[in-house]
């Protein structure tokens, strides 16, 4: 994998594993770059993940991307992330490059694919290194995974292409430090010690300074310096950048009663864009839990939310499966209010069809059948941007799309829930539907609820049926910006920023 021509200078955050927080020391590069006075963009050449996002060319790539490009100042575009793979079970995955659907594979097809993603990937990262200053670049999972390096286009190999200088990224708060460090060294070749400045130990807890004789002992087994010693923190808002944030190990419930306006998030197997609901959980009086069972959604709760899936098919056997569809039916027969976005969409329909094998090897799904409609899986993804009006409240709402499903409406009880349009084009459509009291709705529209006076209204209801006081819509997702200048704050008190920019 080789490079022809390099102008921007460039820095590579490896992680000894996933979930280390290379997309947030990424992210923090960027706004520490950005704030700088520098040209900065980041890259990553492939990324796995569900939770993606419609760029300004109408592509899709990783929403870890979209954060780093938002902190550096940027719109998100196709070229920060190339590669994007969606899993959906046991298909393998959906492979997006530079934006648009190249294919569904498993492992060995797409291995087979490697030497023509890799001109796409150099072809990406050279159309930003002619126009940045500075690519703040990340790897994927551990960069010493011995049978993957081969075959690698994320990791070391990409590194060297770009000739990028590497920091080392370890997570102390899962333990095992000096053995994540010293052992991933270890396993690096001569010339990738060589282009690797040094480690990062992310997530700390405690006193700093009782870790000087473990950061002098990992100095003194590897002969580089460690360079960041970054505390944990609760108190900055970064969005995820996968479902591993709301599995079941790392939520705890919050408590639900009649002083909070109560949501439950349905977590299906095959969870996407959950970052749809985030905003919610910034209003102060809103608690939002993740439903991993049906038992958990009691009374308490005043909405359920079923969110984006990726494999809507293998998913509405699961709801079936797990008793979660008679308990959804149970729910909304005693007034809970429902909203399915985009997956959770189709599955509170009759029929979900899939003649294609797009997701699954079933070619129907019962749904829950709450709302008329059924819905087929088409060869050609929808990925745009739309704006335009909620029905049931007349506020405007601005968002994207992203899905292969083409629904259609089967009964006359319920209207249309928005009325929207691609911005910039006049042509308008219905999306979406809702039952004729308005207490089960669904759309395929992500980002619902960053438009703030839809979410004011929508809660507001809740509000008012609780004897609540009602309430302006908090700043929402504007407010990340500020979030953006905290985590780069963060970094730059417990990194050596200058040294770290003076190696590269």
């Amino acid at each position: 994998m080789e490079s022809k021509h390099k102008t921007a200078k460039t820095i590579m955050f490896l992680g000894t594993g996933s979930d280390v927080g290379k997309s947030i020391a990424a992210t923090a590069f960027c706004r520490i770059l950005k704030r700088r006075g520098f040209r900065v963009v980041p890259f990553k050449a492939q990324n796995m993940s569900n939770n993606s996002y419609v760029t300004v060319e109408g592509g899709e790539i990783g929403r870890a991307q979209v954060a780093q490009a938002e902190a550096a100042g940027l719109l998100p575009s196709v070229h920060m992330n190339p590669i994007l793979l969606k899993p959906s079970s046991e298909l393998g995955s959906q492979v997006i490059l530079q934006g648009e659907v190249y294919g569904q594979m498993d492992a060995a097809s797409y291995h087979a694919l490697k030497p023509e993603l890799k001109k796409a990937v150099l072809d990406s990262y050279r159309k930003l290194a002619d126009e940045y200053e500075v690519i703040v670049m990340e790897g994927a999972g551990s960069c010493c995974e011995m049978n993957l390096k081969q075959n690698d286009l994320v990791n070391f190999r990409m590194a060297k292409a770009a000739g990028a200088r590497c920091l080392l990224v370890a997570d102390i708060d899962r333990g095992g430090v000096f053995a994540q460090i010293i052992g991933t060294y270890n396993l690096m070749d001569r010339e990738e010690r060589e282009q690797t400045i040094g480690f990062l130990i992310n997530k700390f807890r405690g006193d700093p300074g009782l870790f000087s004789s473990g950061i002098a002992y990992i100095e003194e087994k590897t002969g580089k310096p460690v360079l960041g010693l970054v505390p944990f923190y609760h108190d900055i808002i970064i969005d995820a950048e996968d479902s591993v944030a709301v599995q079941e190990d790392r939520l705890a419930a919050r408590p639900i009663g009649p002083e909070t306006v109560n949501v439950g998030v349905l977590k299906l197997p095959s969870i996407s864009n959950f970052t749809d609901l985030e905003v919610l959980e910034r209003e102060r009086d809103v608690v939002v839990n993740y439903l991993f069972r049906p038992d958990e959604l009691t009374g308490g709760y005043d909405w359920l939310i079923l969110p984006g899936a990726k494999n809507v098919m293998e998913d509405a056997a699961w709801l079936k499966r797990s008793g979660w569809t008679r308990t959804i039916r149970s729910f909304a027969g005693k007034g809970g209010r429902i909203l399915g976005i985009c997956g959770g969409y189709q599955l509170l329909g009759e029929t979900i069809r899939d003649p294609l094998g797009m997701e699954s090897r079933r070619k129907e799904a019962r749904g829950i059948g709450l709302l008329s409609l059924e819905t087929m899986l088409a060869g050609e993804k929808v990925v745009r941007k739309v704006t335009g009006t909620c029905l049931l409240n007349d506020r405007k709402v601005n968002g994207y799309e992203i899905h292969m499903g083409r629904t259609r409406i089967t009964g006359s009880h319920g209207s249309p829930f928005l009325r929207l349009h691609e911005p910039g084009v006049k042509r308008t459509w219905y999306d979406g539907w809702a039952s004729e009291d308005g207490r089960i709705a669904g759309t395929y529209m992500h980002g619902l609820f960053d438009s703030p006076g839809f979410r004011a209204e929508f809660l507001n209801r809740i509000r008012a049926r609780k004897g609540l006081k009602v309430r302006r819509a908090t700043q929402g997702r504007l407010a990340r910006f500020h979030q953006y200048d905290r985590l780069a704050d963060h970094f730059e008190k417990y990194c050596d920023v200058d040294g770290i920019l003076g190696m590269i």
